[in-house]
């Protein structure tokens, strides 16, 4: 880097001198880039990044708003939370991860609240299934089950109730074909008011707001709602500007590049089932509970199309689901969130979606399911 001995006798001292220093101050430059850059070698991490600036141009954040926003990185209770030495204060809104993280303990305990509080759930003489074949291969579209899954379902019992029948109301609002574009009426749009409004005069959902308020996620039950809709129902493009939206791929599914993508509510495949639009094939999973809800890992066609892989809660209310998948969303986005649920384990997997946000960075639902082996 510095000039060959020959030239020293040719350029001044003092030139030499200043020479040597910039170039010093150059090779420092890059150590100290190096080492700065060695903090970040994860770009998902909040190592060192406690209290840091919001930047839109991280990957996830480590400052007191990004449990409000959903968007910390995955260590950040490890390196921001209570039990670390770079705890953060509280920010102005009152949230703070020193003291509001919800802990591995608290989700069960909630989910376990919510499971006994779900009055809505079927009884076991409401559904009568027919789960025929069990497979571990899922990959073929042979159908080992000839008949239906569902033989017969209290129909006038469970659908209507109010928040059944508000939430039966929704499905034939949306076009399941990624790249369609959803444009919903006035009436649609009140439909999706009205299904939020049911499902808040429940226990269950009372429940899921008082711990969420209790964690200084939301300061009050309206803002809740307005978050609730938006994080669901709020659109965003999959293929087509606006052709999507969390509650569309979860609770009725979509066709995408000649598959079934998303559908996880047991109610939407009995009414697909029921009209001859849906084609139970199998299932790999039967959970261990002996009352509803249960859990269901089960393959299908719909619509000429095939699900290889899928999951499904039975005989739970639309609350019920509602609620634990947006609590998984809240707590642990983008993440396997632990539960319990009648003192047997349940994992739920949400995935946000990057590519658009709502008010300052907030991330839709990409979706929620429950996992099965």
């Amino acid at each position: 880097v510095f000039p060959p001995p020959f030239f020293h006798s040719l350029l001044p001292r003092r030139l030499l001198g200043i020479m040597k220093a910039e170039v010093a101050l150059l090779l420092l430059g890059a150590a100290c880039s190096l080492a700065s850059n060695s903090v970040y070698t994860v770009p998902d991490s909040c190592k060192g990044r406690c209290r840091e600036k919001y930047n839109p141009q991280d990957v996830c954040h480590c400052n007191a708003k990004c449990g409000k926003y959903q968007n910390c990185c995955d260590d950040f209770p490890t390196h921001c939370g209570q039990d670390s030495k770079e705890t953060e204060p509280a920010s102005e809104d009152g949230f703070s991860w020193s003291e509001d993280a919800i802990t591995q303990e608290e989700l069960q305990e909630v989910s376990e609240q919510l499971y006994q509080s779900d009055s809505n759930k079927a009884e076991e003489s409401d559904i009568t299934l027919n789960k025929q074949t069990l497979v571990t291969q899922t990959k073929k579209e042979e159908d080992q089950s000839p008949e239906r899954l569902f033989l017969s379902i209290k129909e006038e019992k469970l659908f209507s109730k109010p928040t059944y029948a508000s939430f039966i109301r929704l499905l034939n609002n949306y076009q399941k074909n990624v790249g369609r574009r959803e444009d919903f009426t006035a009436e649609e749009l009140k439909e999706q008011d009205n299904f939020l409004e049911e499902i808040m005069k429940t226990k269950v959902m009372q429940e899921l707001y008082g711990f969420l308020h209790d964690k200084n996620r939301y300061g009050t039950e309206a803002e809740f709602v307005a978050d609730l809709k938006e994080m669901w129902f709020g659109l965003y493009s999959r293929g087509e500007e606006g052709d999507s939206s969390g509650f569309e791929h979860v609770f009725l599914g979509e066709i995408q590049k000649g598959k079934v993508s998303g559908f996880h509510n047991w109610i939407s495949f009995y009414l697909q089932e029921k009209q001859g639009l849906l084609n139970y094939v199998s299932h790999n999973y039967d959970g261990p509970w002996t009352s509803y809800p249960d859990v269901l890992g089960l393959q299908f066609s719909w619509d000429g199309f095939y699900k290889e892989v899928g999951s499904a809660f039975i005989g739970s209310s639309p609350e019920f689901e509602f609620a634990l998948y947006s609590l998984c969303f809240i707590a642990r986005p983008g993440k396997v969130c632990h539960l319990t649920l009648g003192s047997h384990s349940l994992d739920i997997q949400t995935y946000t979606w990057d590519k658009s946000t709502y008010n300052n960075g907030k991330k839709y639902i990409g979706t929620a399911y429950v996992v099965t082996p």
